[in-house]
């Protein structure tokens, strides 16, 4: 144990000198690298509706697990349902109500 003692500063003053030189290896200190600046925390504030869901969560209501696994269950299985018809999803074209003439087509020519 005597013997040791006078080893312990020998050890210790290569080991303070090599972790000095660590400020100089580090990214945010480096001179003409990225920084933080909070600009993924601003972003997130201007994105967000109401701010307090930030700090406490807000239910998402009532959900059937049951329907959503027999879905999957449905798609796995190749025996996927037809969604059910409406009116508002038909693709028949209908008309806007207006009666304006059709625009005439630009013509061609050395001008244009």
């Amino acid at each position: 144990m005597i013997r040791a003692m006078p080893l312990l500063p020998g050890l210790l003053l290569p080991l303070l000198l090599v972790l000095a030189g660590c400020d100089r290896t580090d990214p945010y200190l480096r001179e003409g690298v990225w920084r933080p600046n909070g600009a993924n925390e601003a972003n997130l504030h201007a994105m967000v509706a109401v701010p307090s869901d930030l700090a406490t969560a807000t239910p998402a209501g009532p959900a059937d697990g049951g329907s959503a696994a027999a879905a999957l269950d449905r798609l796995r299985r190749d025996r996927v349902r037809s969604l059910p018809g409406s009116a508002a999803a038909s693709n028949a074209p209908t008309s806007s109500g207006s009666a304006a003439p059709a625009a005439a087509a630009p013509a061609t020519g050395a001008g244009n």
